[in-house]
């Protein structure tokens, strides 16, 4: 039996036999299509090729690409773990050719591959084609020989493919295994195709067309081939399974899952170890990728996917977190075929341990409220979408998370309600998806690249170098003249300016020609190799053709690349003091700073910080020689250099080692970086961290400092100091101790006015010394407005009422600053009629705030408009009036 490895390899050996350049996988985050959160089809990464945006570099190719679908238009989360062939994690299986081969030799391929090379009984197999496609019928007779019978014409948009409304697009020819009689289901175009008997394993896209927005369409001049095969579906078929759970992959990591929480448990957990299982996929996949859970786009469908794994393990009994302990049997499986799985190992187990602790906080309390609301709802009924929204908004719930443990009741969610909730928080709030930072790669260029080349870079070694200018762009299209006060983008046969990537800014600097000089603002890189050059001119008019003198500012450079040497030492620091799950997450650094974001769980300490700078400043004081080496990025990574998640590199790599050990052998920090650099550590000259602070969910961020704006702040901080020893009239050392001595005091004094504040309140508040209790529809009620009196002392005033009314209201409406503050209480008997929370947001909302929060016994909130505190208390007891 061919395992799913063998098969992948199977697969794409074929095809490199058939003179195909095996291309590695994309990373899962698209790097040329800002508008999907993930790449979800093997033809993404050749998108621009197809479209024409691209010059491809070889005429045909093959892969094995990384997919996800968990958002967005494509989802299949809600189905995953209840069918067996859902999976938000993929690996889709292609061959490309762009205008090379066609139809004809696409389906030479495919059914070469299927029937000699993985041997599939011929009888087993149908094909389906778009029903005018006679010439992709006469190719599946001659070819493959089938009888009409089994080449089905398909008149639907199924077996016809187009990239958009606009654009390249051409018929389909789907081939189908039948997995035998016994089991439901008939072929496509059937009335039961739907059955699980014919399952399509390939699709074969033949671009033939150009789709225009009036409706017509024309031939492509050199039509494409673009296939796609499920590697998971083909394993199932191979392995004579009929459910891609039930393959070698799958067997393993659910075996893994069961052994982990007692045993398989029965069929009842099934679905629960399947969803942990492609969960474990897609969640590791995509911090490999460099995402991060979080609340809002890429990192919020990755918590998503996460929480719903870990309320399956829940389920299941599992009593500590358990998908990271599930990391090293999918790095096992998986490693090989993708080393990022292994180098982001230490990465990827961090994140799901901190992430399934931080849930499991919240879990309980959120399932305790599910409880509680479906408690007395049947089996077809519907869950409120208000409490559907609290459970996202102050448990973590994904509402798919909701939808899935509603489901077993045989309940639903009101949609309607949640959108609408979620509309009201969306006014004050980002939307949760706010794209991914990334700017599309214009196709003017593309079209630029392909006609003019890349831009030559000689910025590693000079600061300074003539060269021609070969086209102004303004507003996205080319022009033939910029004058003095206009700002254009510039492109030159070579440039010493560092084109912004990899976390570097863009260089700044100076053009100077013959009667004009304008000032380079900033670089940015487009279409991959393009130093596109933003200019301000000064002076006369420049032109196409022009020759000029580009000088990049120098200390600028300088510092910029000290900057960005030191991250490279922080970084090697960070992992020797704080642990090798650490790994780069982003980074800025230009002529005035560094900042260099982090996985990490928990703040840094002081010690830590100390460590860390010492590590760095020692390496700075070896004053050795930065070493630069080109070599493959493979041969690269296997001898040790750092790569970063989510990058895709160029089959040549820069590779920048930085020290020596500071304990044993070897080199202090090797890492793959396009960047400029110092000439030896010593240039960076001092290292000093200025702030630490968390940016994400288990990601840290440090802001740093070198050279002389490292001296400048460091003169600053002593600057403070002394003045503080003069003010208290002290020697420098003992600044410390006498601000501690005056904080001591400063809380003492602090919790004596809050006790007299308190002892002045509980004699009366607005409504008089002499107001005590009053009856509101049968109930004991203590109700005062407060005024001085602010949220955080309100609590144990009522604490001290709560004594004095076992049973009955407290509502206390503080008014400082000129907010509002509301605790409201509900003792004895009486908790069976109010609830805290209502009553308190009733105060709230009268007084023009939100909402409150707490327990149906006890709640508190807030309000902007102190002044409306009397009209808050009002509010409290008409709600308690009815």
């Amino acid at each position: 039996m061919a395992t799913l490895n063998e098969i992948r390899s199977h697969f794409l050996d074929y095809f490199q036999r058939k003179d195909h350049a095996v291309v590695p996988s994309a990373p899962l985050v698209p790097q040329n299509d800002p508008t999907l959160l993930f790449v979800n089809a093997g033809m993404v990464p050749f998108k621009n090729y197809f479209t024409g945006a691209e010059t491809p570099p070889w005429p045909r190719a093959a892969s094995s690409q990384k997919s996800v679908r968990a958002g967005g238009k494509h989802n299949d989360l809600d189905n995953v773990g209840y069918t067996a062939r859902h999976h938000t994690f993929f690996e889709m299986l292609g061959n490309f050719s762009f205008g090379d081969y066609f139809k004809e030799a696409a389906i030479e391929h495919a059914w070469e591959l299927l029937t000699k090379e993985f041997a599939l009984p011929v009888d087993r197999l149908l094909v389906t084609v778009y029903a005018d496609d006679d010439h992709a019928h006469s190719l599946w007779k001659k070819i493959a020989g089938l009888p009409d019978q089994k080449i089905i014409r398909i008149a639907t948009s199924d077996n016809f493919w187009s990239m958009g409304d606009t654009g390249p697009c051409g018929p389909c020819s789907e081939i189908f295994y039948d997995h035998g009689a016994h089991i439901p289901g008939g072929p496509p175009g059937s009335p039961d195709e739907d059955g699980d008997r014919f399952v399509e394993i390939w699709n074969l896209v033949f671009m033939q067309y150009e789709q225009f927005a009036n409706g017509d369409r024309t031939d492509l001049p050199k039509p494409s081939i673009d296939t796609g095969m499920g590697l998971e579906r083909i394993a199932a078929v191979l392995q004579g399974v009929h459910n891609n759970y039930d393959v070698d992959l799958f067997r393993a990591l659910i075996a893994a899952s069961q052994d982990l929480v007692g045993g398989p448990g029965g069929p009842a957990s099934d679905p629960s170890h399947r969803v942990i299982a492609d969960h474990l996929r897609s969640s590791s996949f995509l911090i490999a990728d460099g995402v991060m859970p979080s609340n809002e786009g890429r990192g919020y469908v990755l918590r998503r996917i996460m929480r719903r794994a870990m309320r399956h393990a829940h389920l299941l009994g599992a009593e500590d977190p358990l998908m990271y302990r599930l990391v090293p049997t999918l790095v096992a499986q998986m490693g090989e075929a993708y080393p990022e799985l292994r180098r982001a190992e230490p990465a990827i187990v961090d994140t799901l341990r901190q992430e399934e602790e931080r849930f499991r906080r919240t879990l309980g309390r959120g399932m305790a409220l599910l409880e509680e609301a479906t408690a007395g709802l049947g089996s077809g009924q519907v869950l409120s979408g208000e409490t559907a929204f609290k459970l996202y908004d102050t448990y973590g719930f994904p509402l798919d998370l909701t939808q899935d443990a509603v489901r077993a009741k045989g309940l639903t969610v009101d949609l309607e309600e949640f959108d609408r909730a979620m509309a009201r928080q969306r006014e004050q709030a980002r939307e949760a998806w706010t794209g991914s930072g990334q700017v599309a790669a214009a196709g003017e260029w593309f079209a630029i690249r392909d006609r003019l080349g890349p831009t030559a870079f000689v910025g590693y070694d000079d600061t300074e170098t003539t060269a021609e200018l070969l086209t102004l762009v303004d507003g996205g299209r080319e022009i033939d003249r910029a004058e003095a006060g206009q700002k254009v983008q510039a492109l030159f046969d070579r440039t010493p300016f560092y084109g912004e990537s990899g976390g570097q800014a863009g260089d700044q600097g100076d053009v100077e020609w013959d009667g004009g000089r304008a000032r380079v603002t900033d670089v940015q890189k487009q279409a991959g190799d393009l130093h596109v050059h933003h200019l301000e001119i000064l002076k006369g008019a420049l032109t196409p053709g022009a020759r000029v003198r580009l000088a990049v500012d120098p200390e600028r450079r300088l510092a910029t690349k000290a900057n960005h040497s030191a991250t490279h030492l922080l970084h090697a620091a960070l992992r020797s003091v704080l642990g090798r799950h650490v790994t780069q997450k982003g980074q800025l650094v230009d002529g005035e700073r560094i900042r260099f974001d982090f996985s990490h769980g928990q703040p840094l300490t002081a010690d830590e910080i100390d460590r860390i700078e010492a590590e760095v400043n020692a390496v700075i004081r070896q004053n050795l020689p930065a070493e630069t080496k080109l070599m493959g990025a493979q041969e690269a990574i296997e001898k040790g250099a750092m790569a970063l998640f989510g990058e895709k590199y160029g089959d040549t790599v820069r590779v920048l080692t930085l020290g020596r050990a500071l304990t044993g052998e070897g080199d202090y920090s090797v890492e793959l970086c396009g960047g400029t650099h110092v000439a030896r550590t010593g240039d960076i000259a001092l290292f000093k961290i200025v702030a630490e602070q968390g940016v994400a969910a288990g990601v840290r961020r440090v802001e740093a400092l070198t050279g002389e704006a490292a001296r400048r702040y460091l003169l600053e901080q002593a600057g403070v100091a002394k003045a503080l020893a003069e003010q208290f009239k002290t020697p420098v050392a003992e600044v410390p101790a006498r601000v501690e001595a005056l904080e001591a005091q400063r809380r003492k004094l602090e919790k004596e006015l809050g006790d007299a504040k308190r002892q002045l309140a509980m004699g009366g508040g607005s409504g008089g010394a002499a107001a005590g209790p009053e009856d509101i529809g049968g109930v004991q009620v203590l109700a005062r407005v407060m005024d001085g009196v602010g949220g955080k002392d309100l609590r144990p005033i009522a604490e001290e009422f709560k004594k004095q009314i076992p049973d009955g209201v407290i509502a206390l409406v503080g008014a400082a600053d000129g907010k509002a503050s509301v605790t409201v209480a509900v003792t004895g008997q009486a908790q069976a009629r109010f609830n805290a929370v209502e009553l308190a947001k009733a105060a709230v909302q009268a007084m023009g705030g939100q909402g409150a929060g707490g327990r149906p016994d006890f709640a508190q909130g807030g309000a902007p408009d102190g002044a409306k505190a009397a009209e808050g208390l009002a509010a409290v007891k008409a709600a308690l009036a009815g």
